[in-house]
Formats: structure tokens, C-alpha cells, sequence
């Protein structure tokens, strides 16, 4: 196998309210064959897709999710050029709907970090790590 990751869905409770996190708060853009059931955005060299949790989770062949939301054992992230945007995109994010989850604070490994949750409780990390490059493009390189 290719160490390749094409595509990223997270499993929504509510896609009408997903979707006004991501567009009408954070400013992405849907790709066109987007739908009422399905949402794709395309992020750098792969995409995002937003769908129904109980539809992924048959998809899988698995049951559907229950009542509680634990941690889910995985963190998205989001890499940035500089520490000073870690506090902008974190204030943007409340300002969208989300909630952080750690506030944004120096780190063991000498970058400047923080956390937050969208509204299905998806775990993404903002970051600024000055031993990773972060192209004009926005894709990420690490050191060999």
C-alpha cells in the first residue's frame, strides 16, 4: 500500500448544522457534487468530506453510534505559518460554533499549539511547527 491519505469524512450528527460550521463560519467551499447527504471540500492535496454518522457507520458495516460522544482517538490538524494565526484561527472558531477544548500554549516540542472541537465533537489541533515546512500552497513537508 501506498503511503497515500486521499480523503478524510467525519461522521455528522446534523449535516445542515456541519455544513454552516465549515462554510458559513470557517469559509470553506463545498466542491459541486456536494449534496443534502454528502459534503466535499477539497484541502490541499486531499479532501474533507462531511456525512451522516449512522449512514458511515452502515456503510462500514458497522452498528450505529451511541448516545455518548467519547474522545474518538484521533485529532485533525491544521498547520500554520506563524504562532500569532494559532490564536486567530482559534477565535475564528468559537466565533463559527466551535468550542476549544486547550487553549493555545507554547509545546514540549517547540512549536505554539492549540485545540478545538466543530460541532460533532471532531478534535482538531492548530498548530505552528518550526521543524515542519508549510509550502506557499499550504501542503505540509517533513523533514526527511
Amino acid at each position: 500500500m501506498e503511503q497515500r491519505l486521499s480523503l478524510i469524512t467525519l461522521g455528522v450528527r446534523d449535516m445542515a448544522r456541519a455544513r454552516r460550521f465549515y462554510e458559513g463560519g470557517l469559509g470553506w467551499r463545498p466542491s459541486s457534487i456536494s449534496s443534502d447527504t454528502v459534503a466535499f471540500y477539497q484541502v490541499g492535496g486531499i479532501a474533507l468530506a462531511l456525512y451522516g454518522e449512522a449512514a458511515l457507520a452502515q456503510d462500514a458495516g458497522l452498528p450505529p453510534p451511541g448516545p455518548t460522544r467519547p474522545f474518538r482517538g484521533m485529532a485533525l490538524a491544521h498547520n500554520v505559518p506563524n504562532p500569532q494565526l494559532v490564536d486567530v484561527l482559534l477565535a475564528e472558531v468559537v466565533r463559527a460554533g466551535g468550542r476549544v477544548v486547550q487553549d493555545a500554549q507554547e509545546t514540549e516540542w517547540g512549536g505554539y499549539a492549540g485545540y478545538f472541537a466543530d460541532p460533532d465533537g471532531h478534535l482538531w489541533e492548530v498548530a505552528w511547527n518550526p521543524g515542519f515546512t508549510l509550502e506557499a500552497n499550504g501542503t505540509l513537508r517533513l523533514p526527511e
